[in-house]
């Protein structure tokens, strides 16, 4: 919409293009600035306190505890596992510290302490690796399998000398989407259920599913474990009523499945072709690839609602 014209317009002194660029520039240059002087002033401030006990405020003259982790969140930074799964390894008695057995998952290290799981003395990873990978069908996601199966690690085994483990779980029969990575932290948002991250898998079921049975899974359904409903659910091919997407957020083992199992269906393929907003776009199933840094930043600001 073409602004309109004023009687005044004639009286003011029109700005170049020229003009314009560099006021922008030197505003720029002038926050720069400023914000350069804030942060040497808080470095030497810091510095001051390090060096001179008399200056130190009492909240630096109380014992550090900004290293201090719980032991779990500290076996998940060495890619030993996720938390969740470190502080099970913690309870079944096999992490020492310092020598001495440790069962509390909450037990604050420091990266000082010494810390053996299994035997095997292990360090927190300062390397970060975020793999996205195609997960097909008969590999299980775990790190190791007493029964020798094959498993995710396998398929990614040239990718890292890090240690890597899946967030979350994908069972042996279903594909698609899967992150692996050793960041500890971003492995407990993206699995903690308060966070409802959203999943999309493509279903194929055994026979059509009837509107009855589609109103019903919306509406919500009682599993053995407790309700259990999904957020969408669609027919992604109107002549045929075996293909369905659903998305969800409940991170409960095999739900997707036990969902369409309470009503009579048998699921012939699930494919998780969605998950926390990443995709299998350009990457084969079996294949796998090293997230960029736009969507590792993503990653770390997606959550509920997202």
């Amino acid at each position: 919409m073409k602004k309109k014209s004023s009687p005044f317009d004639k009286f003011i002194k029109k700005k170049s293009n020229a003009a314009i660029k560099e006021q922008f520039r030197q505003e720029k240059k002038k926050i720069k600035k400023e914000r350069a002087e804030y942060f040497d002033k808080k470095r030497a401030e810091l510095r001051i306190q390090h060096t001179d006990p008399q200056k130190q405020s009492p909240a630096i003259t109380r014992p550090q505890t900004t290293d201090l982790m719980p032991l779990n969140k500290f076996i998940s930074h060495a890619g030993v596992s996720g938390r969740r799964e470190a502080a099970d390894i913690v309870k079944k008695g096999v992490v020492k510290v310092n020598g001495k057995i440790i069962t509390e998952p909450g037990h604050k290290v420091s990266p000082k302490d010494e810390v053996v799981v299994n035997g095997k003395k292990i360090f927190p990873s300062k390397n970060l690796i975020y793999i996205l990978l195609n997960k097909p069908k008969d590999f299980i996601t775990t790190t190791d399998d007493p029964q020798g199966r094959k498993t995710v690690l396998d398929l990614i085994r040239r990718a890292t000398n890090e240690r890597v483990y899946p967030v979350g779980r994908l069972d042996r029969n279903t594909s698609g989407i899967l992150l692996l990575t050793n960041d500890g932290d971003l492995s407990q948002k993206l699995t903690h259920p308060s966070n409802e991250i959203k999943k999309i898998y493509a279903v194929t079921l055994d026979k059509p599913l009837d509107k009855k049975d589609f109103d019903q899974i919306l509406k919500g359904i009682v599993l053995e474990d407790g309700p259990a409903s999904v957020d969408k659910l669609a027919y992604t091919d109107t002549k045929d009523r075996t293909q369905l997407g659903v998305e969800i957020h409940s991170g409960r083992n095999r739900i997707v499945r036990r969902i369409f199992e309470h009503l009579g269906y048998d699921v012939k393929n699930l494919d998780r072709v969605m998950f926390a907003g990443l995709t299998k776009k350009n990457v084969e199933r079996g294949k796998w690839r090293f997230l960029n840094e736009k969507e590792v930043r993503e990653l770390k600001y997606f959550g509920k609602g997202k």
